[in-house]
């Protein structure tokens, strides 16, 4: 699963995820992509679980490109703990996500698209905000 090697802090505040994605709404690599239409945290495991399901759908053809990575520690306190004594150990590592933000990019050249659409279709169930398929034109952009 995905998560830093080191960190600066081994902590992070909660902080708060508001307004649109200012950077990584455009594809880049791949002709299409999957995009974030809602505001989320997004762990490692859905990344994951998501990137697994691409990959099984396009039976591995083409290429894949992962546009956010977790690098939020998020911690938590173990059950039936009483109130106090400090901040809980880092649970999960995850991503705030606004809307527009590219999650997954994929390339697969000749392959029709309908195969990516589903694939990206399927991914878009395990992750826990609306999404939507984009493609790039025939003159490169959005």
């Amino acid at each position: 699963m995905l998560q830093p090697k080191k960190t600066k802090y081994r902590k992070a505040f909660k902080g708060r995820n508001r307004g649109q994605s200012s950077r990584g709404f455009s594809l880049d690599q791949g002709q299409y992509g999957l995009k974030a239409l809602g505001y989320a945290r997004l762990t490692a495991r859905q990344i994951e679980s998501a990137r697994r399901v691409i990959t099984r759908q396009l039976k591995r053809m083409g290429v894949l490109w992962i546009r956010v990575y977790p690098s939020l520690p998020v911690t938590s306190k173990p059950a039936e703990v009483r109130m106090g004594s400090g901040k809980g150990s880092v649970d999960y590592w995850a991503v705030r996500v606004q809307p527009g933000r590219i999650i997954y990019e994929v390339d697969i050249g000749e392959a029709p698209e309908e195969l990516a659409r589903k694939a990206f279709r399927i991914a878009g169930d395990k992750l826990p905000f609306a999404t939507c398929f984009v493609t790039r034109n025939a003159r490169g952009g959005l």
